[in-house]
């Protein structure tokens, strides 16, 4: 039976003498909770971890992007679409978007993602053509004036492609490389770091009812295998990011299960990054019925996840979001650099 192995990370605490380092970063553990399907959680002390585990809790990330992985970083999100569920059609205008990409720095963004087809439930494809027109020039402009690293959100190869051209650093896909099979060789040509998410179904179906065996652990094993595909195509393993999806095919409950769940994902060896910032879940437990009413939930749960280890953010609220990791940082003894 498979066992999976979730560090119980602690922040802003005393370290014990039994603790572990938690990827190299600030966070720390001396427990681990053991998932095995349909045999529940059990809890066993850090020292008694498989050595490849420990390995791979332990061992420092090395840096994404010219980005050092040892505190949580803000990923500001830039949605060059007239129809993305928080954002559209503010920042579709070139000139708009290069405003707003400049101004996201100023807020404390060390990366920017740009998007140009939406992915919110029930919202259909864009074009190849179109989705390179609408991230290309933006991408172009922003490089034209800042060194910042920026991802490109997309599934496709071709979109890929021409982003990089353009001055991107990253290639952010949320299929993973399960809709286009060329993204891969396009990765890895280019030489840049990927960030692998889950998803179930797309974009217009994910929603229908889905159903896992264990949704931990079968989005675990789903990140695994992408991993190991990612690595055969030619991309190194030490710039492979995950993402757990938070709200891509889940449920509410889904959601809470991979929050609550989330540092298992380091045992993976990979740093982690989460997006749920402004998603429908934290309106509809904290309240808000617009994207733009669930700032403080999307900060609550940035924090939630910051003190698990993850090393991104992908947030629209980058000010909120950064001067509650300030003082968090700064109250646990440990000043964000």
């Amino acid at each position: 039976m498979t066992a999976y192995f979730r560090p119980i990370a602690r922040f802003g605490e005393v370290p014990t003498a039994e603790s572990l380092p938690l990827a190299g970063g600030l966070c720390w553990f001396d427990t681990v909770a053991v998932h095995t399907r349909g045999g529940g959680v059990q809890s066993i002390p850090a020292s008694e971890l498989p050595s490849d585990v420990h390995d791979a809790l332990v061992r420092p990330r090395p840096s994404v992007a010219g980005l050092d992985m040892t505190a949580p970083r803000i990923m500001g999100i830039l949605n060059v679409t007239p129809d993305s569920f928080s954002d559209g059609g503010l920042f579709n205008a070139p000139d708009a978007a290069l405003r707003r990409a400049l101004a996201m720095q100023q807020e404390g963004a060390v990366i920017l993602d740009i998007g140009g087809e939406s992915t919110r439930p029930g919202a259909a494809e864009v074009q190849i053509a179109e989705e390179i027109e609408r991230t290309a020039p933006v991408i172009a402009a922003i490089r034209a004036q800042s060194a910042v690293p920026i991802s490109i959100d997309t599934r496709k190869a071709a979109v890929a492609s021409a982003a990089l051209q353009a001055g991107a650093s990253l290639v952010n896909d949320v299929a993973a490389m399960t809709f286009d099979p060329d993204l891969a060789a396009v990765t890895a040509k280019a030489g840049v770091p990927v960030c692998l998410m889950h998803a179930k179904g797309n974009p217009e179906t994910m929603q229908n009812d889905p159903t896992y065996d264990d949704v931990l652990l079968d989005v675990y094993d789903f990140l695994a295998e992408r991993i190991e595909a990612a690595v055969a195509a030619g991309i190194p393993r030490d710039q492979i990011i995950v993402d757990p999806g938070i709200g891509f095919g889940k449920t509410l409950e889904h959601n809470l299960v991979l929050l609550r769940g989330i540092a298992l994902f380091h045992a993976l060896g990979c740093p982690v990054l989460l997006g749920a910032s402004r998603k429908r879940f934290i309106g509809t437990i904290g309240g808000g019925k617009t994207a733009a009413d669930r700032v403080s939930g999307s900060v609550a749960v940035a924090l939630f996840a910051a003190r698990r280890g993850v090393q991104i953010l992908r947030v629209h609220d980058i000010f909120a979001t950064k001067q509650a990791l300030d003082l968090e940082w700064a109250i646990g003894g440990a000043a964000m650099t």
